[in-house]
């Protein structure tokens, strides 16, 4: 495999994305691993690297205002919609144009995954992989306790903090990395609503999401305290127009004390998951390039 080669993408409305290319000596597709809120790009380092060993040019990035794509106070005014709307895109455009020819695939993570369904890494993509991707509203967590934290750090501690500092310092509240005020008021926002985007008209979610077409294999996990099964496929059921495969692995199949919202990413599955969602993604992409 090559070095690693960080690269910054314009983004059209405003600025720029810093991206890292995991590039193999002769790949056989180019993929765009879209993050999870307040998760920088390093979190997917090994995941990328393993797929860069085996033919598939991968990039990682950060949102902008997060990770090493400015900071959040610099970046006050960015919500969800931005990163989505325009971050996203720039991001699966730049990779598709390193690499012409190339089936084009994506993967995304709980936010990313949001990406993917709502059109923005490209509808016309070889093969998509949805992680931990759900309709992400309070009402579905399915901890009592777990959903009064995460109101009191959506609704409560994160805007007063954003208004009193100018960014969000989500890592001190144990949500990730700091975060722009415009992003956690979005999220705190769709998250009151019952159905999340999918009430904002503004988002045209339902429209959007029934775009989507080719194989899409939602990956989930039977102890992630946010993306339960059932929310999974509550998000997934308005993928009308693609083929949906649906997983969810279990710690005692995975041989992993627990895997949570994060651990499909995480080294201690390489030998299990990742193999799986490896095999998935050739195969796509050797069908593509037929």
């Amino acid at each position: 495999m090559r070095n690693n080669e960080t690269v910054r993408i314009p983004v059209a409305t405003g600025g720029a994305v810093t991206a890292t290319l995991f590039a193999p000596e002769s790949a056989r597709a180019v993929l765009v691993v879209h993050p999870a809120t307040a998760t920088p790009q390093g979190f997917y380092t090994s995941f990328a690297t393993y797929l860069a060993e085996n033919g598939i040019a991968t990039v990682t990035y950060d949102y902008r205002g997060t990770g090493r794509s400015g900071s959040p106070r610099d970046h006050r005014d960015l919500g969800m919609r931005d990163w989505i709307g325009a971050d996203a895109p720039a991001v699966a455009a730049w990779a598709a144009e390193r690499f012409p020819g190339l089936p084009r695939m994506a993967v995304g993570h709980s936010l990313g995954g949001h990406v993917i369904a709502l059109g923005a890494a490209g509808t016309d993509l070889a093969a998509s992989v949805i992680v931990a991707s759900h309709i992400a509203a309070l009402r579905t967590i399915p901890s009592r306790l777990e959903r009064i934290r995460v109101r009191i750090m959506l609704h409560v501690l994160g805007p007063a903090l954003g208004r009193l500092l100018g960014y969000v310092p989500a890592k001190s509240l144990g949500l990730g990395e700091d975060l722009p005020v415009a992003a956690m008021l979005e999220w705190g926002g769709w998250a009151r609503r019952g159905n999340y985007f999918f009430d904002d008209p503004s988002m045209r979610a339902r429209e959007r999401t029934a775009t989507l077409t080719g194989p899409v294999l939602a990956v989930g996990t039977s102890d992630d305290p946010w993306s339960t099964p059932t929310q999974m496929d509550a998000l997934t059921d308005h993928l009308t127009s693609a083929d949906v495969e649906r997983r969810t692995y279990t710690p005692a199949a995975t041989g992993v004390p627990m895997i949570g919202h994060h651990g499909l990413f995480r080294r201690a599955v390489r030998d299990t998951v990742w193999p799986e969602l490896l095999a998935w993604l050739h195969a796509h992409a050797e069908k593509a390039s037929r």
